[in-house]
């Protein structure tokens, strides 16, 4: 299954937007247009699945602080979500719509759950039970076992749903970052300690296949481990050619940022099944290694292909924010896997891709010559005029 559709209403950039999503999408945008606040809400309904409402709401200051500045007539926040099976047919809609009462706790308006292969709605809420029991409408039916019985794919799928953006200097140093596990670990604080708790054939084919698309990028790299110490630290050991005849060995701390940023993304590519949201993957990575990396990655899909060995088995949904020209360079980037947000005063847009942008693109003009110019900050170039 994957995401199809997203409509956001009043949630934080976006005061009113639409976009379609294909297995594969590029989010580009100006700094502060919105493209993190895109992918936080996906991480949004994986959190209300999980942990509720209340915390997921929490977790980001709250209502007041979640709810688009620009939001006037109606001051509800709205997400909804379209879902598609692997074979391409409609197969749900999932809509939550939610404010705050006059003690500031997140309560539902509106939640909405249709199946779109029987076309037929299953949860249409205040219901009655509601209007009974306000206080049943501090919880989603989402996050509630008893009540998303008949509807329950969709609350196991946005559990699946990871966002990744590791930071190098965490991964090194994990106990420095936090005392104890974060939740959803997207900054690699314990993926050490994940890799190394995998079961072992599992691990290590995962760091074969992984160390097979690595050598695109660093291609003295001959293969990888994680083994403990005697202080019980994991740690990721590379095995590099070398002039010596076994060659040498590096670990974590003296990998490159841009080495252990590509390494983590290829990890969570392969230890996961549903959506992976990434920001920014060509953060300390060399432009030429950041031009190959859709390929590497249409590379690591094939890898998991062969892991699975399962028939039709569909490869993972990927969402990626990026500034980059050489990472949209590539030519097999279509127009419709790319999202330009453009802010205004009235909240942000999502435009995708027009006719021209497709028959330009399709003449084999890549998204960063067409698309990437129109997501530029200031029209023309800037001016600093200091007096």
């Amino acid at each position: 299954m994957r995401l199809s559709r997203l409509t956001l209403q009043n949630w934080k950039n976006f005061k009113n937007a639409e976009a379609s999503l294909a297995r594969r999408a590029f989010l580009i945008g100006p700094n502060a247009s919105g493209k993190s606040n895109f992918l936080d809400a996906l991480r949004f309904l994986r959190e209300v699945a999980t942990i509720g409402l209340g915390q997921a709401t929490q977790a980001r200051g709250g209502v007041s602080l979640i709810r688009c500045l620009a939001a006037r007539e109606s001051p509800s926040i709205a997400i909804e979500v379209s879902l598609t099976s692997d074979t391409g047919e409609d197969a749900w809609s999932y809509r939550i719509e939610f404010n705050q009462d006059a003690n500031r706790t997140p309560v539902v308006r509106t939640e909405t759950v249709r199946d779109l292969t029987k076309s037929r709605t299953i949860i249409d809420r205040p219901d009655r039970a509601d209007q009974e029991d306000p206080l049943r409408l501090t919880q989603t039916a989402l996050e509630q076992i008893a009540a998303n019985k008949d509807f329950r794919p969709i609350a196991e799928f946005f559990s699946t749903i990871s966002y990744q953006h590791l930071v190098p200097q965490v991964v090194r140093d994990p106990k420095s970052f936090s005392p104890s596990p974060v939740a959803n670990d997207p900054y690699g604080r314990d993926l050490l300690l994940r890799i190394y708790s995998t079961d072992a054939a599992v691990r290590d084919a995962r760091l074969k296949r992984i160390a097979y698309v690595l050598r695109q990028a660093v291609p003295q790299l001959q293969g990888l481990e994680v083994h403990m110490d005697a202080r019980g630290s994991p740690h990721l050991i590379g095995r590099y050619e070398h002039w010596r005849p076994h060659g040498a060995k590096q670990n974590e701390s003296q990998f490159s940022d841009g080495t252990l940023r590509l390494f983590g993304l290829m990890w969570a590519m392969l230890e996961g099944s549903g959506p992976i949201l990434i920001e920014e993957p060509e953060l300390s990575l060399h432009p030429e290694v950041v031009r190959a990396l859709p390929q590497m990655l249409v590379r690591l899909q094939e890898e998991v292909r062969r892991m699975k060995r399962r028939k039709g088995f569909a490869d993972r949904q990927v969402i990626i924010s990026t500034h980059s020209p050489e990472l949209l360079s590539d030519t097999g980037i279509t127009a419709d896997e790319v999202i330009r947000i453009e802010p205004s005063f009235e909240g942000s847009r999502l435009i995708s891709a027009d006719d021209s942008d497709r028959t330009m693109m399709a003449s084999g003009l890549s998204a960063a010559e067409v698309l990437l110019p129109r997501s530029t900050p200031i029209q023309g170039h800037f001016r600093f005029d200091f007096q």
